[in-house]
């Protein structure tokens, strides 16, 4: 049985789908005005081995993560997601660029991202912008049903209405006290309530902005809660089995999707929400002013496999604050290497080690226990089980790691000419005690991306 911390009970879960073996799971995907950060990919790695979880446990799982192109405004970083720019638009005129060419650039290059790490890809990714008919239709339901007002800017939800309407208390998958109690600095004094949220917002100057849509109340755009609703329950359904994203949604973004769509449907919208932990970068917070909002292609500069990060965040709890440091994904590139190179020898996968597979699987279904996941996967390759048995679990095991291990498991390396000369002048210099030309040529060898390591049969060549 799959256990799962659910952040709206605050406890670890018997993971019991509405329809099994069917199972519905939505993850909030990027806002594509900007490259995703390596931050930003911890949630979807979660995501991920959520989902090879599941499918491990035989599940067939519809997994959807949208992407956000229109509605999320720059207000958000300071709180309150109804004010400011929106973030496409800005992005477009920096760079002197549409908000298509925008959104296209960055969805591309996540895309690009999502396979470097592979991450499985989700059954259905909805843009927000190829979905504002039925955003439009999800409030004109808010409004018939009492739950929404206008104002100035926009058509607003009232989360009054829908605590008195509903019976149910607004904002209880947060951990702010003040969204629950409505102590929300507010920035806008016609809203009825601080903790209210846009639903469609209005066209200041009408052909201004790039991005607007005709409506029942007038040239607008929708704001950036609605489209998680309306998209996930178009693909799942009214009730989601699983809904995740980051901890930063928890608090209001999340909170404002349920509210909006049980209004809707008077039925329970997510049974079970997962949501990953921050990252800090050297004990500090992550940030672009702070020039630590490191991405894929930065780890990639720096001569790192992007599978590395993958390893990585194995190594810790996805609920827990996870420090990034580049020994830390040092460490976690040789030991990735090390394993690599631990299976190039391996005879064809046979048969397997089910004690080893069983401790596997009951530490991933124990709210994803990646860490101890991988110390068991440890166990067994340094096990004194035939390689061949070794290899068949492994790879069962890989299918929930998702390092790529096919692809080094009995498959020796090859290494270049140039290298292998160079290994062999290096062996001979070593062998006539020449141990200074020795070490000019392993420095040699370190610059092509390969090591090598002495042992008693002769030099081992490894990538670096």
């Amino acid at each position: 049985m799959m256990k799962l911390y659910n952040t709206l009970t605050r406890k670890i879960e018997d993971f019991v789908p509405l329809d099994p073996p069917r199972v519905g799971m939505y993850a909030c995907g990027p806002t594509v005005y900007h490259f995703a950060t390596i931050a930003n990919f911890r949630t979807y790695i979660t995501s991920d081995i959520l989902l090879r979880t599941l499918k491990a446990n035989g599940y067939e799982v519809n997994y959807v993560v949208n992407i956000t192109d229109v509605g999320h405004l720059t207000g958000d970083n300071l709180g309150d997601a109804d004010i400011g720019e929106d973030k496409i638009e800005k992005a477009a005129k920096k760079e002197g660029k549409t908000v298509w060419d925008i959104a296209n650039f960055y969805t591309n290059a996540f895309l690009k991202d999502f396979e470097k790490l592979n991450l499985i890809k989700p059954n259905v990714m909805p843009k927000a912008t190829d979905h504002i008919k039925e955003q439009i239709e999800l409030v004109k339901k808010l409004e018939g049903g009492g739950f929404t007002y206008k104002i100035t800017d926009g058509i607003y939800f009232d989360t009054v209405a829908f605590e008195k309407k509903t019976g149910k208390k607004y904002g209880e998958l947060s951990t702010m006290d003040e969204i629950k109690e409505g102590a929300r600095v507010e920035q806008n004094p016609e809203k009825k309530n601080p903790r209210d949220f846009a639903l469609w917002k209005f066209s200041e100057k009408p052909g201004e902005r790039q991005m607007e849509w005709e409506s029942p109340w007038g040239l607008g755009f929708p704001g950036w809660h609605i489209e998680c609703s309306a998209m996930s329950m178009k693909y799942l359904g009214e009730t989601l089995d699983i809904h995740g994203g980051g901890e930063d949604l928890r608090q209001t973004h999340h909170p404002n999707e349920i509210a909006q769509s049980e209004a809707v449907t008077g039925k329970l919208f997510v049974r079970h929400w997962v949501h990953g932990a921050f990252i800090l970068v050297d004990g500090k917070r992550m940030g672009k002013s702070l020039g630590n909002a490191y991405l894929v292609d930065d780890l990639e500069k720096r001569g790192f496999d992007p599978l590395v990060l993958r390893y990585l965040y194995l190594t810790g709890n996805y609920r827990e604050i996870f420090n990034f440091t580049w020994e830390s994904l040092e460490a976690a590139q040789n030991a990735l290497n090390n394993l690599r190179d631990m299976v190039r020898d391996w005879e064809a996968p046979k048969i397997g080690c089910a004690e080893y597979e069983e401790r596997f699987m009951e530490a991933v279904n124990n709210d994803l226990n990646t860490p101890q996941a991988l110390a068991i996967m440890w166990e067994l390759v340094k096990s004194d089980y035939p390689s061949s048995a070794k290899a068949e679990s492994l790879l069962k095991m890989d299918k929930v790691l998702g390092l790529k291990l096919d692809e080094y498991i009995g498959k020796p390396l090859e290494i270049p000419a140039e290298v292998q000369k160079l290994v062999n002048e290096r062996e001979n210099a070593r062998k006539a005690g020449n141990f200074e030309k020795s070490d000019k040529l392993r420095h040699e060898i370190k610059k092509l991306g390969f090591e090598v390591e002495d042992t008693p049969d002769g030099p081992k060549t490894k990538k670096a």
